[in-house]
């Protein structure tokens, strides 16, 4: 069974990364405009602040959090932007107040969780280790986001893992949101992490192969960029057609990134 201490630990330092950099923002920067439309800087952190506390309710209140899904299922197109749209409306301290004290919670629900537990969610249910994989990989994105906004580049660390980890999984369920049949056969993933390590997945021989930097992999499967900005490549029919649709969040398809336009 994973130990789900290392990517709660993980969790725990992406947050804080994110915290700083909003933290040190003036408050009419948490109102600019982030890739997403419609959402400004102050909407990504209040859709953080309430998936944690949708998480904090599955970890500790499954009734609760069933009677959740419930209001998700009847508003499926806008539930989630109502969320975010409500926690965007307070002031930025209280905002990051509000997020602070919901992960903080989530993560001392996820240490203290029995080993063997598993968690509703929109998805299948999940254990300790994969409900703060799903949160690290969302604070990730989201970051991201909030970065791009606020003109922050943001160095890369092998807390990507996680999300490399989670967007290999998901590959059949990329194939299966998009009405396509998964292929039979695995893929080999080849990744450069920020370490200079090489990550593996797959048998050596896989005929389907994807390469290139994990970042550039972690933006792709969240759709934070477009796979012609990426510098991944892919290695046979199937795994082409997966790079295409690779998403590694629960959901419909999303719309991703449209392409970077060419400097003149």
């Amino acid at each position: 069974m994973s130990d789900p201490m290392p990517v709660i630990d993980d969790l725990r330092e992406e947050s804080e990364e994110l915290d700083r950099l909003v933290a040190a923002s003036a408050p009419q920067r948490w109102s600019l405009a982030t890739p997403a439309p419609g959402w400004t800087v102050a909407h990504q952190i209040a859709h953080l602040a309430w998936t944690d506390r949708s998480a904090l309710l599955a970890v500790t209140d499954a009734d609760g959090f069933h009677t959740l899904v419930e209001k998700a299922l009847a508003a499926p197109g806008s539930f989630v932007d109502e969320g975010a749209e409500e926690g965007a409306g307070l002031p930025p301290g209280e905002l990051l107040a509000r997020w602070r004290d919901g992960r903080t919670a989530l993560e001392e629900a996820l240490r203290a969780a029995p080993p063997k537990a598993r968690f509703p969610w929109y998805g299948p249910p999940m254990s300790a280790a994969s409900m703060a994989t799903a949160r690290l990989m969302e604070t990730w994105a989201h970051g991201q986001d909030v970065a791009d906004a606020l003109g922050v580049v943001r160095p890369p660390t092998d807390r990507l893992r996680h999300v490399v980890r989670l967007g290999v999984r998901t590959r059949d369920f990329a194939y299966g949101v998009h009405g396509l049949t998964p292929p039979a056969d695995p893929f080999r993933v080849e990744l450069q992490a920020p370490s200079g390590d090489l990550w593996t997945y797959g048998p050596e021989d896989a005929r389907q192969r994807v390469t290139g930097p994990a970042l550039d992999f972690c933006l792709l499967v969240t759709q934070r960029a477009h796979r012609s900005s990426l510098a991944l490549r892919a290695d046979g029919p199937d795994a082409d057609r997966w790079l295409d649709i690779a998403q590694a969040f629960a959901g419909p398809p999303g719309g991703g990134r449209p392409p970077e336009e060419s400097a003149a």
